[in-house]
């Protein structure tokens, strides 16, 4: 009897088990069943439609840091197929990938279009079956195989099952995975930017600073990077991280809470208060308005001058002592009040899913059900923006494929 296996989810990590399992073992039969219509939405979408396929970090130690949950496992899984993995086995395919300032990497082509292609081009390859719109909801054990049924009563039968679904917004959805015999941890949201109603920061919309600091008051969370001011809120990559990093923590606070934002990378509050009388006498005769010796955006500059009470036509040598202790105060810990979130564009990234001590981390394999394996986000590992979640997925798929395959 030819074995099988079956694939849970068109997704990055489910496409990759799949051609990897089917190339390592041409005997073995293998099919991707997906709930949609549509294959690799996440891959299509991601990096604004070019693919964020991984990042340029190649040291196992500081990649892992990137991930806010599932560290300690991901330090073994990089060992079996990391970065450089990823980016040899697109290049043997015909794909290079190229390194933004960053750290991202993106195809050369620049759209996402040439990793869709790739993965379509080996399941193609290699016979991979896929079956659309076909949506699993219950898994069980049947004479020694695995018994799937579908949402219509259609029974589905095979050896080896990986599952790489993606992960859920909601406890509930994680049922059929729990009858298994499975532990979740409760998903919550991450990757996400901040909603700041009625703030007057909000008219600055389209606004960025290259490298901020943004902490949580009464908190140990704080991330720095570029700050991107929305017509909402903020995001940028230096929010993003905080609301990964934070994803617990700030779903038990409701999502309200307050925020310093520094916008001087350079200089802490008692560093710029040293430094003020040197500018004061240096730019004494300038209108404050016109000179500002932090290279920041002049829209910002204005809008922390007038939060500061500051007359834009004085000149430096003129700004009275508490107008100016509010102007360093708002330069490098500036208080937000956040009340909500938003999800970042389609790229929406669940943290929590199937307790890692579950799995093992060198096949992927469920350690309560022999031949059940998983991949990808339906893990509770999630990392920062940047292409480390497509990493996990590349990396996680091999794995499974490799053990599933021999």
């Amino acid at each position: 009897m030819q074995k099988q296996l079956i694939v849970i989810g068109g997704g990055a990590a489910g496409f990759f088990c799949a051609v990897n399992a089917a190339r390592i073992n041409p005997g073995l039969k293998v099919a991707i069943v997906e709930k949609s219509s549509k294959l690799l939405s996440k891959v299509r979408i991601s990096g604004g439609g070019r693919c964020n396929t991984t990042h340029a970090c190649f040291e196992i130690p500081d990649l892992v840091k990137k991930y806010p949950r599932g560290q300690n496992f991901l330090k073994k899984a990089f060992h079996w197929f990391n970065t450089n993995d990823t980016i040899k086995w697109f290049q043997e395919r015909g794909v290079q990938l190229k390194t933004e300032a960053d750290g991202r990497m993106f195809p050369t082509t620049n759209t996402s279009q040439t990793i869709v292609d790739c993965l379509m081009a080996e399941a193609n390859r290699y016979g991979v079956e896929i079956k659309l719109n076909c949506d699993i909801n219950e898994v069980a054990q049947h004479e020694g195989r695995l018994q799937l049924t579908t949402a219509d009563s259609k029974i589905l039968v095979t050896d080896f099952l990986c599952i790489a679904c993606g992960g859920y917004p909601k406890s509930i959805m994680f049922n059929w995975l729990k009858k298994l015999g499975h532990t979740i941890e409760e998903p919550v949201p991450s990757l996400f930017t901040f909603n700041m109603p009625n703030n007057k920061i909000t008219e600055l919309m389209g606004v960025s600073v290259e490298q901020a600091t943004v902490k949580i008051t009464g908190s140990k969370l704080n991330s720095e990077g570029p700050l991107l001011i929305t017509h909402w809120g903020m995001s940028g990559p230096a929010i993003l991280k905080l609301s990964a990093y934070g994803a617990r923590e700030l779903a038990d606070k409701n999502y309200h809470f307050t925020i310093l934002v520094n916008w001087l990378h350079n200089y802490t509050e008692q560093s710029l208060r040293d430094q003020w009388s040197a500018f004061r006498q240096q730019f004494a005769a300038n209108k404050i308005h016109n000179k500002s010796p932090f290279g920041l955006p002049g829209r910002l500059w204005l809008y922390l001058l007038n939060e500061s009470g500051i007359n834009q036509e004085w000149r430096w040598a003129d700004v009275p002592l508490s107008q100016q202790n509010k102007l360093i105060k708002n330069l490098t810990a500036q208080e937000f009040s956040v009340k909500g979130k938003t999800t970042f564009k389609e790229e929406f990234v669940t943290c929590g899913g199937i307790k890692l001590n579950e799995i093992d981390v060198n096949t992927m394999q469920s350690k309560l059900i022999n031949n059940v394996f998983f991949a990808g986000e339906i893990m509770d590992i999630d990392g920062i923006t940047g292409g480390f979640n497509f990493q996990n997925a590349w990396t996680s798929g091999f794995i499974a494929a490799k053990a599933i395959a021999s």
